[in-house]
């Protein structure tokens, strides 16, 4: 590092109260008059803060550092998120929309950014993760709170001794050191630098049972997606699917009663597949509470010739949606989407120099749906369009909503706290009856004998790191305390019969739930009331 006046420099750029992205470059380049210096990058002022910190030649500085955070978006939501890759297995699917590609995890190609990333590092976990880390890291991210999710096709049909070795060295990884155990590696995370807050794993309805949710459980999966494609049996048996909607229904209500978070990942514009069809599809989604996905990823059809319905477009068997009719679509599907789901994806990364027919060319889809649907005035009510993101204020009052809906046999309630207008959401919690409440049946775990479940809890917004509280976050102001607390009254006033609650909590926040009287029973945090 060149000898500059750094701690003038820092100094400087740190006096400059600004949020405007823009105007902090301004700032910049009077740096470099002030003190006749480069322009620096914002990776090289914070490494050079951090060694200022570290040498205790200045204070840590929260709003300096989240200024100088390179891609802001990765940490809107609260928290850090990894993807990993597992190596390739054979599939159980013969699915026709699937690129097949030698070495490669099915479903994947080998220019996709995870894909390119898991290469690089020979689809070790571990050097997944801390590659993904420091890149975090060298971008002025926290990386405290993570969220790790694994890819690479269907989980659930992996060698199970490869799915222990994996989640094993995932931990180990956040650790930094080697364990005996697995379990002994969860424990490390409880209180490790690098907390495990959510796993989640990708898999097949027609793979839940009970005993693939004990495994998961044992893993720390908190967050189970599944490949449900379309509500349609004949549209899924055409493109052979291999399971039938009663497998997703089967499977979204055993993963809900477990406590997991239920994604969904649908494909408009099958093979088969009609424009009026896949809105019957969005339309039952939300309707049928035998569905009710917590999450959802909406994939459109894209064909490569990597994949056997390139064949079938080949030969004037399969015509993909234009793009008009596409956007027509999901403005009306992303309509229908209620303010307890998360859209969290309206295409996937396939290169579009792969990508041989189809809309999903357009890598910015959805920002595309976005505009048509205001040009429309159709509501966009989904939560990844009201996350608070960098708009908070302290000093706007909060008001706690409610919404109960039937989902799965059971019931849910939908708690948040949202600005009056509900223009934007900054916490929430789902708490859920089971099924085997109403139906006087046995629980999966007895821990979950006669308890409600709370199966996430989340506070948007930039992300704070552990122990910090800052003006410009609202996390750690205690919002989750008290959706915690409204949560436990529900249950003693409105359901008396049940006499516990248990979360579905990941590894890495089993501390803060012992903080508020909750003990660790069969992987969750259980309390009794």
């Amino acid at each position: 590092m060149n000898n500059y006046p750094w701690l003038k420099i820092i100094n400087y750029l740190r006096q400059q109260k600004t949020d405007s992205p823009a105007e902090f470059e301004i700032f910049k380049r009077r740096v470099t008059h002030l003190y006749n210096c480069p322009l620096f990058k914002n990776s090289t002022l914070l490494q050079v803060y951090h060694k200022l910190v570290a040498q205790k030649r200045l204070p840590r500085d929260l709003d300096f550092e989240r200024r100088l955070q390179t891609h802001r978006v990765r940490s809107w939501s609260g928290v850090a998120v990894v993807a990993l890759l597992t190596k390739p297995f054979p599939c159980p699917g013969k699915c026709l929309f699937c690129p097949r590609q030698k070495d490669l995890p099915v479903s994947y190609l080998d220019n996709e950014p995870a894909v390119m990333r898991a290469l690089l590092s020979q689809y070790s976990p571990k050097k997944q993760f801390l590659n993904r880390l420091n890149s975090l890291t060298a971008t002025g991210h926290p990386t405290n709170k993570l969220e790790v999710i694994i890819l690479g096709g269907t989980w659930s049909a992996l060698p199970h001794h490869y799915q222990e070795q994996f989640i094993q060295e995932v931990y180990e990884a956040a650790n930094g050191q080697k364990s005996f155990s697995l379990e002994e590696a969860q424990k490390i995370n409880e209180t490790a630098k690098h907390r495990l807050i959510g796993l989640n794993v990708e898999t097949r309805p027609d793979f839940i049972n009970s005993e693939e949710l004990k495994r998961l459980r044992y893993f720390g999966v908190t967050k189970v997606e599944i490949g449900v494609q379309s509500l349609n049996d004949k549209i899924l048996k055409l493109n052979r699917r291999g399971h039938g909607v009663q497998e997703t229904i089967q499977a979204t209500r055993l993963l809900k009663d477990a406590g997991f978070k239920v994604g969904y990942h649908l494909m408009p514009n099958l093979y088969g597949a009609t424009p009026e069809l896949d809105r019957e599809t969005f339309r039952q989604l939300f309707n049928d509470s035998r569905f009710r996905p917590d999450l959802l990823k909406i994939y459109p059809t894209a064909v490569v010739k990597e994949a056997p319905l390139y064949k079938l477009w080949q030969k004037g068997k399969y015509h993909p949606y234009s793009l008009k009719e596409m956007i027509n679509l999901l403005k009306e599907a992303m309509a229908l989407v209620p303010p307890y789901c998360r859209v969290e994806r309206v295409i996937r990364d396939i290169p579009a120099n792969r990508i041989v027919a189809g809309p999903a060319k357009i890598s910015n889809l959805r920002e595309v749906v976005r505009r048509e649907m205001e040009k429309a005035g159709l509501p966009c009510q989904d939560i990844r369009c009201r996350e608070i993101k960098k708009f908070y204020s302290p000093q706007t009052p909060l008001k706690l909503f409610r919404q109960d809906y039937e989902a799965s046999e059971g019931k849910e309630v939908f708690l948040s706290f949202e600005d009056e207008k509900r223009l934007h959401l900054y916490a929430f919690l789902r708490l859920r009856i089971p099924s085997s409440f109403y139906q006087a049946a046995p629980a999966l775990f007895p821990a979950l004998e006669k308890a409600a479940l709370v199966r996430q809890l989340r506070t948007y917004g930039f992300q704070s790191p552990l122990g910090t509280k800052t003006s410009f976050s609202p996390q750690h102001h205690g919002l989750g305390k008290k959706l915690m607390a409204e949560a436990e009254k529900i249950i003693r006033q409105e359901f008396p019969a049940l006499k516990r609650l248990a979360v579905i909590s990941g590894v890495g926040v089993r501390e803060y739930y012992r903080h508020l009287g909750y003990s660790l029973v069969d992987t969750y945090m259980v309390k009794e009331l």
